[in-house]
């Protein structure tokens, strides 16, 4: 008898997301759980009593946090359709660029909250040049795991539906098809795919609430 798992989630996470498309990618039956983060679940304060975030996977009864953690123990105790490569070299380099999805978070953080000036063209400056180190990359593949995705793909996910948010809202495109040709037709390739596509947050419900949080940032910084 299989152990029963337990996703609990945020439907606009993309770090949930992350953990939602490699458990389909693998074929995985599990719960899901929507969490209401203003008011958060006892299942999940004692699941993950640390930082009480999702994404948390629980197998077995058995919890796991952290979106590449979880990744990692997806691979580990599913191996069919396999989200790293069997090369050595390969695998730790797909494991950097895995980690480098996360390193660069704030430097989004901060174009995010950026209105302009200074500072602003200081943000826009950084988040480009992460872009064109991702461009560079991926070179003439597909994807970045090659002619399929792979965890690098997941990692990069949040890219196609969530960075679009935050160019509309800041009012600046960087994921240009002109200076990013690759990388662009990379991220519309992403999102189309069907087993992301039907798990994808809907754009102008997710571009909502990312409005809201980023007013609140806003607002911090007055």
């Amino acid at each position: 008898m299989e152990e029963e798992v337990k996703l609990l989630g945020f439907w606009a996470s993309p770090f949930v997301q992350r953990v939602i498309w490699a458990l389909k990618l693998k074929g995985v039956e599990h719960d899901y759980i929507e969490e209401d983060i203003s008011n958060k679940s006892q299942l999940l304060l004692q699941s993950n009593p640390t930082h009480k975030k999702v994404p948390v996977l629980v197998h077995g009864g058995k919890p796991i946090s952290e979106s590449l953690v979880i990744l990692e123990y997806i691979e580990e105790t599913w191996p069919q359709t396999p989200l790293l490569p069997k090369d050595p070299y390969e695998r730790a380099l797909a494991r950097f660029w895995t980690q480098f999805a996360d390193e660069k978070l704030p430097t989004f953080g901060s174009f995010f909250a950026s209105t302009g000036g200074e500072k602003g063209e200081k943000a826009a400056k950084e988040v480009a040049e992460v872009l064109k180190i991702l461009e560079e990359r991926l070179g003439n593949d597909n994807f970045f795991g090659g002619e399929t995705i792979n965890m690098v793909d997941i990692a990069h996910g949040w890219l196609p539906q969530w960075f679009e948010c935050q160019e509309q809202l800041v009012g600046l495109k960087l994921l240009d098809p002109k200076t990013l040709p690759r990388l662009h037709t990379w991220a519309q390739d992403f999102k189309q795919l069907p087993i992301i596509k039907e798990s994808l947050p809907d754009y102008d419900r997710l571009l909502i609430l990312m409005k809201s949080v980023r007013e609140k940032l806003l607002a911090k910084t007055e």
